[in-house]
């Protein structure tokens, strides 16, 4: 039981308020507010703030596949490493993740927040730490809050101008993935990480 007295609800039914507010997606239930969840009834401040902390320690526990141990062997494993923090985000996210010889990653870090654009995006913010780190090669990541896997017009760019600055430091880019919910696209599956 939640709460305490007479008026406390079954967990099970408190459950179902919650899931009721996200209509029933998950997806969209790691974006609600707060303070959506506080005007449920049985749900004050402080159990608004359990079950936000909850759904982030989901988030955090789906991450933490063994990605520092095994080698990424495509594009899925990419989608695994990143999907549980990227996944269900309501703006986009520009990560690196940063590979040694055998394809084991090293690190991975975020380079932007915000839409993605080729003028924010400069090539000495995404591979500084591969430099530093002795990375073999790198796999750009970002997200579609859309929740549409198809790569734009900027995404292309993007790509494009850094497969060349990591051909010309010699730290290849490996592949770009864009994560969009629960499915993703591989633009190097797609033959897109050089010009047309």
């Amino acid at each position: 039981m939640i709460g305490s007295g007479s008026t406390a609800m079954p967990a099970h039914r408190l459950a179902e308020r919650v899931l009721d507010l996200s209509g029933g997606r998950l997806r969209d239930l790691a974006r609600i507010d707060p303070g959506i969840l506080v005007g449920v009834p049985g749900i004050g401040p402080a159990m608004a703030a359990r079950i936000v902390a909850a759904i982030e320690l989901g988030k955090r526990v789906g991450s933490a596949r063994s990605r520092h141990e095994d080698p990424v062997s495509g594009p899925g494993d990419v989608h695994d490493i990143f999907a549980p923090a990227l996944a269900h985000l309501a703006h986009e996210e520009f990560h690196v993740l940063l590979l040694n010889a055998q394809n084991i990653p090293i690190c991975q870090r975020q380079v932007t927040r915000g839409i993605l654009d080729a003028s924010l995006i400069h090539p000495r913010e995404v591979f500084r730490d591969a430099i530093v780190l002795r990375a073999a090669g790198l796999i750009l990541v970002h997200n579609h809050p859309s929740g549409n896997p198809e790569p734009s017009a900027e995404d292309l760019k993007v790509t494009r101008q850094l497969s060349v600055a990591g051909d010309q430091l010699g730290i290849p880019v490996l592949d770009h993935i864009i994560v969009a919910g629960g499915t993703f696209s591989s633009l190097a599956g797609r033959g897109c990480l050089r010009g047309p």
